[in-house]
């Protein structure tokens, strides 16, 4: 009998594999850092998370008082660290608890 729930997938997963030959293996980790703070105030919650790269960065701002997240890509990594670190800092001036601040959180 077959289940109206099974649906045949769109791709196979034998492929996958295939479409990251050309994908760099040797990225220089020493130049990545993913960090992600979980904020608190009142009953709400929000995520501020911060990924930069030798070339690059993006920060995501989660706020429970906006219908989409946040990203603004930076140029310099150097600079996005410091607008995430202004950014927790004068969050905590408004009321918010850091709860987390660390790698992001799986599971």
């Amino acid at each position: 009998m077959k289940n109206e729930f099974d649906i045949p997938p769109d791709f196979d997963f034998e492929d996958i594999d295939d479409d990251f030959e050309d994908f760099d293996d040797e990225m220089e980790l020493d130049a990545l850092l993913v960090r992600t703070a979980v904020l608190q105030k009142n009953d709400m919650v929000a995520l501020l998370c911060i990924k930069t790269a030798s070339e690059g960065a993006a920060i995501c701002r989660v706020d429970p008082r906006e219908n989409q997240p946040s990203v603004q890509l930076y140029d310099d990594p150097a600079k996005a660290l410091e607008w995430y670190t202004k950014s927790l800092r004068s969050s905590r001036r408004n009321g918010w608890s850091i709860v987390y601040d660390g790698l992001p959180l799986q599971g």
